[in-house]
């Protein structure tokens, strides 16, 4: 069974990639979640894939930052928190009332959690270095 769980992770951890990469693409799609929740997977599962990722230079442009000081630039954060936020107000709508408020508290901590334990960071490239 743990063997069975380990692929299902790696599938998982794979197919969640693929998601972080069309996000590139696609803006719609949040890139960087996709990777955290690959580099997760991948983590739990196969040293020799967690590896390969956190050395791809996409981890590297995308999850890095977050992963190692919980930091990121202020257009990544306004596009997860926008994302996350359109996709809470679907459940949002079609939800019972007192499941309305577990919506709500899930904003809350959401906004929460972005603006108070993620660092905001700033990459201005001089042209000069």
């Amino acid at each position: 069974m743990h063997s069975l769980k380990k692929y299902l992770y790696i599938f998982l951890g794979s197919l969640s990639l693929g998601a972080g990469i069309l996000g590139i693409f696609l803006p719609i799609i949040p890139t960087t979640p996709f990777l955290l929740l690959s580099c997760y997977l991948y983590s739990s599962s196969s040293e020799r894939f967690h590896t390969w990722l956190i050395h791809t230079k996409l981890y590297e442009c995308h999850a890095k930052d977050f992963v190692e000081n919980r930091q990121l630039p202020l257009g990544k954060k306004i596009g997860l928190l926008a994302f996350a936020s359109t996709m809470l107000l679907f459940p949002l709508f079609i939800l019972d009332s007192v499941l309305k408020l577990l919506i709500i508290g899930i904003y809350i901590y959401l906004y929460y959690y972005f603006i108070f334990k993620i660092k905001t960071i700033n990459h201005i490239k001089s042209e000069d270095s």
